[in-house]
């Protein structure tokens, strides 16, 4: 009997531990604008990772840094494990930081690199995103590449860079695409920075409309942006003044939806292409690299960089179907 009760006593004690242990692993994934269409492209495959990987994905816009602070005391409410972010300002990096630790939670940046109060790149936290610059780069050679075929002058165009400058990697991304330009004989005066409020595209159609207003004397434009949004918005503004397909030319980067409904539109616009990133690899990968990070102590590179694709109407399905979209 004695036996039989110590038995029963040591199964009680057991049972708290034992349903602690059956709790789900849970991984957040905090985004600045969970509406734009990439952000709800890396949900979807860290939503996948979390299917194969056997962990619970909790997804949380952040629009501003007092909601970042909340969703990350959240997580820890939720007991989660760790969080992939990409914050409302790269240089939140330190509050960030300073929370996961003190919520014992692993944190990974992804798009948007977080930044000390000096403004470099905080080491710790492990890191997923593009070269901006080299991806501009691949903007600029392309939209070369399509005035030569064009049979445009370089010196008769001009240049719309809609600018997001208090974000680094936007900065970088617009100035990689503007000096490929300039390298292939752009004159620098040709240039026109054109500043968005916001990384969307009605913020981009209002900097360009300013900017086309101001420089009326071009007939023929090019324009780089951000994203896909901020290109998409500098060619609506283009065709609010009458500019035709075959007076815009703009080329993006991310490959989002936003390039896509452009894409399958019966006549082709000023949106001529986009520089397709991975949303797989941002999305799916830092949901497994925090999940082995926290589960299996499995530490992730510091940084990871991927790499870009010109995505067209032409080549999209194809394209698409190789990198599993």
């Amino acid at each position: 009997m004695k036996i039989q009760r110590r038995a029963l006593t040591l199964a009680l004690m057991a049972t708290p531990f034992a349903l602690h242990a059956a709790e789900p692993v849970k991984i957040g994934f905090l985004v600045k604008q969970a509406e734009e269409p990439w952000f709800q492209d890396e949900w979807k495959f860290a939503e996948q990772a979390a299917k194969d990987k056997g962990f619970t994905l909790v997804k949380i816009g952040i629009p501003n840094g007092e909601k970042m602070m909340a969703a990350i005391d959240n997580l820890a409410a939720q007991k989660a494990v760790g969080f992939v972010i990409c914050a409302p300002d790269v240089k939140l990096g330190v509050a960030v930081n300073r929370a996961a630790k003190r919520h014992k939670l692993k944190v990974m940046s992804v798009d948007d690199q977080l930044v000390d109060g000096a403004g470099k790149p905080i080491a710790e936290i492990p890191h997923m995103g593009i070269s901006g610059y080299e991806i501009g780069k691949q903007v600029g050679q392309a939209l070369v590449a399509e005035m030569k075929t064009r049979g445009w002058k370089l010196d008769e165009v001009g240049a719309l860079r809609v600018a997001f400058d208090q974000l680094p990697t936007a900065r970088d991304r617009t100035m990689g695409a503007i000096d490929a330009l300039k390298a292939a004989g752009l004159p620098a005066a040709n240039v026109v920075d054109a500043p968005q409020a916001k990384t969307d595209t009605e913020s981009a159609f209002n900097a360009a409309n300013i900017a086309f207003t101001k420089n009326a004397k071009f007939k023929r434009w090019v324009a780089v942006g951000l994203n896909d949004e901020a290109a998409l918005g500098a060619v609506r503004a283009g065709e609010g003044r009458g500019m035709k397909h075959d007076e815009m030319l703009a080329i993006g980067i991310g490959g989002s939806q936003t390039a896509l409904n452009e894409f399958t539109k019966p006549t082709p616009t000023g949106f001529f292409g986009t520089v397709l990133i991975s949303p797989k690899r941002h999305g799916y990968e830092t949901a497994v690299f925090v999940y082995e990070w926290a589960t299996q102590g499995k530490a992730p590179p510091p940084v990871t960089l991927t790499a870009g694709t010109l995505m067209t109407r032409q080549n999209q399905a194809e394209l698409r179907k190789q990198m599993g979209l």
